[in-house]
């Protein structure tokens, strides 16, 4: 705490000019040789949760809660190519029942996000990224588990539309992610109503699509989305059992962002509600974010 204390105050001190926070699924990058740093925190709860198609809850769980702390940081290369990462650290917890928590450092993540075409306010922008576990967390505790424990790879194309004068934007995005198998610590596995005798699980991969309406203006950004996230195939949770990694998780998710960032130091927040999914839970999330950042580039 005292190091990163230190290093908010170097940043405050060092950095008199306009700042802009950036995310993997947004049109806003970072200028040459700028970095901005978030600090963030997550909370997510759900009581109810649809096995397969049926809505339902589980007196066993109560309300299941997952709660994160994060940080990402975000460098500017040049001003149309960007690079960001993030490492997050998970922990859950039930109201009721036995089930007992994870808490750990989950997967690090990397992103390269790219504006290919500019023609006036409309722009196209390709993102690449990956994840790597480096927690020792166990994946198949679902849902106290903090992850799935393999590796991922996505692509993602964006669309983005900003109106000059007004800062109104639109933006949408598709994206198709690659997931490895995992290596659970046992040596069978039920799957789609087939016992499998090995500790290798097929974990599908996944797609998403998401849609943005907000303004961005100098200092401040307001949104509101609707996202879209699946698995390409997978089995479903079977009766009053636990969920599994090869399960077909599906959900739709609605919500508001807002960022207040006039200088170097900058806030956010982002709220979301899962209005229908098979095989997840129908949690509300809410998230908080501290942005600093800082220029590298040398005075004149």
């Amino acid at each position: 705490m005292k190091t990163s204390l230190k290093y908010l105050i170097l940043i405050v001190l060092m950095t008199p000019y306009i700042s802009r926070a950036q995310m993997p699924h947004d049109a806003i990058y970072m200028g040459k040789n700028q970095l901005c740093v978030a600090a963030m925190y997550g909370y997510s709860s759900w009581d109810h949760y649809w096995e397969n198609t049926f809505k339902r809850e589980n007196f066993n769980i109560g309300t299941l809660t997952t709660q994160s702390a994060m940080v990402m940081p975000a460098y500017g290369i040049s001003k149309r190519v960007n690079v960001i990462l993030s490492l997050p650290y998970v922990w859950t917890s039930a109201s009721a029942g036995n089930l007992m928590g994870q808490k750990g450092v989950q997967d690090v993540s990397a992103w390269l996000k790219v504006k290919a075409l500019q023609m006036g306010g409309f722009s196209l922008h390709g993102i690449v990224g990956g994840s790597i576990p480096i927690g020792s967390y166990v994946p198949d505790f679902m849902p106290m588990s903090i992850g799935m424990q393999c590796r991922t790879a996505t692509l993602r194309l964006l669309a983005n539309y900003k109106h000059p004068g007004t800062g109104l934007y639109l933006t949408a995005h598709g994206s198709y992610g690659w997931r490895s198998n995992i290596k659970l610590d046992r040596d069978s596995y039920l799957s789609d109503d087939r016992l499998y005798s090995t500790n290798q699980v097929k974990v599908p991969n996944v797609y998403d699509a998401a849609v943005r309406l907000g303004v961005l203006r100098k200092g401040w950004q307001t949104e509101v989305f609707a996202e879209r996230s699946a698995c390409l195939n997978g089995d479903n949770i079977r009766r009053n059992d636990m969920p599994f990694p090869t399960n077909n998780m599906q959900a739709t998710l609605v919500g508001w962002y807002g960022k207040f960032q006039p200088r170097n130091v900058g806030v956010n927040a982002r709220v979301g509600y899962v209005v229908d999914g098979q095989n997840v839970g129908q949690s509300t999330s809410y998230t908080v974010g501290l942005l600093y950042q800082i220029s590298f580039k040398k005075k004149a």
